[in-house]
């Protein structure tokens, strides 16, 4: 993990695997997340591959080992993929190139999903004779909805950035090698111009409201407005528009997203 400024960069790194991930880097790749999570100065995390790929799954030389081998790569519970969605922090997805399998659980475990114009994108599951693995069952359908959520799973199909963008999987296309630029941009606007108080409630606001209904989402929604008038963010956000400057809020969150 590198900071830029008050953005943390985080960098899946085998490149001569395509970054395919073993147990050992999953829990290096969670451990970052809490750190920069934890940082106040941090306002935005990117997550990114080395090389010319993000992330091309599990690595198939653990997966040749046989069932005893690959359970012992699953991440414990508060490893798992989605880890990112659970934390106060805004994550980035900069997918540089090809993804698949956890690769691909790992591209939805983040808020915003950047990628590369020649990327590739896909679940492999059914193609491997295995299931919705790490909650995408849950997850995907949320993104792109049920139909193209079973679609992609039972294919197991390829699509690139171009369909990825119609379909919702990524939020924007980049030239190839502008990827994380873009990202970082992206979290640089964020970090600028966002009160991280603010950004951390809403993650919990939408990711929360997923599983229940609305009376519960109004009454929780109208608590936190009626908190945040009587917030410093507010307050220095209208100085600073009133002064025409950047608002400067204080380094702090209140905890991770959701649970």
């Amino acid at each position: 993990m590198r900071y830029e400024g008050p953005v943390a960069v985080v960098t899946l790194n085998r490149p001569q695997v395509l970054n395919a991930m073993t147990a050992e880097m999953a829990a290096a790749y969670a451990d970052a997340l809490r750190t920069a999570d934890a940082d106040p100065a941090v306002r935005a995390i990117v997550v990114t591959g080395a090389g010319r790929g993000f992330c091309a799954g599990a690595d198939l030389s653990m997966l040749a080992q046989g069932p005893e081998a690959i359970r012992a790569f699953v991440p414990p519970a508060e490893d798992l993929p989605d880890l990112a969605l659970r934390l106060g922090t805004p994550v980035v997805a900069a997918v540089n190139g090809p993804v698949a399998g956890i690769g691909f659980a790992y591209m939805l475990g983040s808020d915003i999903r950047f990628a590369a114009r020649d990327a590739r994108i896909s679940t492999t599951f059914a193609r491997l004779g295995l299931v919705a693995e790490y909650g995408l069952s849950w997850l995907l359908p949320r993104i792109v909805g049920m139909p193209w959520a079973l679609e992609l799973l039972l294919s197991g199909r390829t699509v690139d950035a171009e369909e990825a963008v119609r379909l919702g999987l990524v939020h924007h296309v980049t030239e190839p090698g502008e990827t994380l630029d873009r990202a970082l941009e992206y979290a640089r606007e964020l970090a600028a111009n966002c009160s991280p108080a603010s950004m951390a409630a809403i993650k919990a606001q939408v990711y929360a409201d997923q599983e229940r209904g609305r009376g519960a989402a109004l009454r929780d929604t109208l608590a936190l407005m009626d908190a945040s008038f009587d917030g410093p963010d507010l307050a220095e956000a209208l100085a600073a528009r009133v002064q025409r400057r950047p608002p400067v809020f204080p380094e702090r969150k209140p905890g991770p997203a959701a649970g």
